[in-house]
């Protein structure tokens, strides 16, 4: 997917007033995750919950696993950047990788949702899938600094993306995972 694609909003352009109704139903999302769950969720009940009409909603959001993963993508762009600061690579890597961990580490139930909003065939999540998967790219590349060897960013990204599937599976704690993730980035670097 092309840089161009990747940067483009999901569904349209919003205005100021339709980003804060995006705004109110990604923070009702949230909400409605920790009440009911994944499997609870509908996007009916985060637009009575985020005080907007479902037919407002579904302009926006597309489906649960849209809207889900939308949250992720915001809260993942909202991150501050990993700049090299004259320590090592290595380092630089794990405060990147700390900082995705850390929008899963504290809340599981929308860590776990992201699992499986993730995994879906929605067009709209799949372009976000992509949009992620480049700022994971980007971020890592960043840490990794200017002559970073591809084989070795992608190695991570893999790591990444297995990590939290991983942990979306229930095989571990977001927490146990990071951490796990953050050996793992250390041999990987070296």
């Amino acid at each position: 997917m092309s840089t161009e694609v990747a940067a483009e909003s999901t569904r349209r352009r919003l205005s100021k007033r339709q980003a804060e109704t995006v705004r109110r139903l990604a923070d009702a999302a949230v909400e409605e995750l920790r009440q009911v769950g994944y499997a609870g969720l509908t996007v009916r009940n985060v637009a009575a919950r985020g005080g907007v009409a479902p037919a407002t909603a579904y302009t926006y959001f597309s489906s649960k696993n849209h809207l889900i993963t939308e949250v992720f993508w915001r809260r993942l762009r909202e991150l501050p950047d990993v700049v090299p600061d004259g320590a090592p690579v290595a380092e630089c890597v794990v405060r990147a990788l700390r900082g995705i961990g850390s929008l899963v580490e504290g809340e599981p139930e929308l860590a776990a949702a992201c699992t499986a909003a993730m995994l879906g065939e929605d067009p709209d999540v799949e372009h976000l899938r992509a949009r992620i998967g480049l700022e994971w790219h980007r971020r890592l590349g960043a840490a990794l600094g200017s002559d970073a060897d591809p084989v070795v960013l992608r190695a991570l990204e893999f790591a990444l993306g297995g990590a939290l599937l991983h942990a979306g599976l229930g095989y571990s704690s977001y927490e146990r995972t990071v951490k796990d993730l953050e050996s793992a980035a250390r041999l990987i670097v070296r």
